[in-house]
């Protein structure tokens, strides 16, 4: 398949780019590098890799690409909400409007995969799990944002849409605001980290595991098309202080505590089956400890302050 992946140089994009590759695909990456990531060279050697540096905002250049593609899978966002409250106007642009017009440009047979996220799910009711079918409450402008472009992209029918639990692991884009990264860099480099409100629950998935679900998507799509898929681990819907805790047994010498007073600015709560994913037959590879592991020897081998600069 020629597959475009907008976005496809940031955090799950360089792990996914790469899978795509190795699977057989033609790939073409549409990405402003606006961090300066070299985080595709190790795929340049790769025939079926085409890289196009542009906006995803600029209508003729999505035009001319989306023509050329068999699958579009849009990655292009500002993730998560403070960097959605720090530009809103470039967040609602790049994530919604790009959505509605990447749906315009596709043809009939053109096919997308794309991602939304369970932070749409914004606060659940207590040991109650939230499946695709429950109702959406976004809390925060990127949640909003991503609800509203995953009901722009389900217009078109051949549409496949992955709500995305929180993203954990290495990537060669690296990333150190998500919550697992963030907590094991603490870690590994302060040994202590003081939560809010640490009975926040959340579910989480790697970002390896991430990049097979894309790919089994593409293999099984006429059985998943036109649907919503919950995508994360069924074993770790955890509050922040079992997450933490688990951390610890991993780094002993880690110390965590609650702070008194104090609101987490990021409020969502909520439990997540992945039951509909997982009747499809894909199975996730990548636990929690096993991923922790790998970040420890991340960050034990990239301890500098460069890595927060670029988060």
């Amino acid at each position: 398949m020629k597959i475009l992946i907008t976005g496809g140089a940031g955090y799950i994009g360089s792990v996914l780019t790469p899978h795509l590759l190795a699977a057989g695909h033609r790939v073409t990456v549409l990405d402003s590098f606006m961090f300066q990531q070299s985080s595709l060279l190790g795929c340049c050697h790769c025939e079926g890799l085409d890289i196009v540096r542009g906006d995803v905002r600029n209508p003729v250049l999505l035009r001319e690409l989306v023509r050329q593609h068999d699958v579009v899978i849009p990655l292009a966002a500002l993730v998560g909400a403070p960097a959605c409250d720090r530009d809103p106007i470039a967040a609602e642009s790049v994530i919604l409007g790009a959505a509605q017009s990447l749906v315009r440009e596709l043809g009939r047979t053109q096919r997308i995969v794309t991602v939304c996220t369970n932070s749409g799910y914004g606060i659940g009711q207590p040991n109650v799990a939230c499946d695709e079918d429950s109702a959406l409450r976004p809390i925060s402008l990127y949640g909003r944002l991503k609800v509203e472009a995953e009901k722009a992209y389900l217009e078109h029918e051949d549409t496949i849409s992955l709500r995305l639990a929180t993203v954990f692991g290495v990537s060669p884009r690296m990333r150190v605001d998500l919550l697992v990264n963030d907590f094991v860099y603490r870690a590994v480099r302060d040994r202590a980290v003081v939560l809010f409100e640490g009975h926040f629950r959340r579910n989480y998935i790697h970002v390896r595991d991430v990049a097979r679900l894309f790919a089994f998507a593409l293999d099984n799509f006429e059985a998943m098309q036109g649907r919503v898929f919950n995508a994360g681990l069924d074993d770790a819907n955890l509050t922040k202080l079992e997450l933490c805790a688990l951390i610890q047994k991993l780094v002993p010498e880690f110390t965590f505590l609650e702070a008194p007073i104090g609101r987490d600015p990021d409020r969502r709560d909520y439990i997540v089956s992945n039951a509909r994913l997982r009747a499809t037959g894909f199975q996730t590879e990548w636990s929690l400890p096993r991923g922790i592991h790998e970040l420890i020897k991340c960050y034990r081998s990239m301890i500098t302050g460069s890595l927060l600069g670029n988060a």
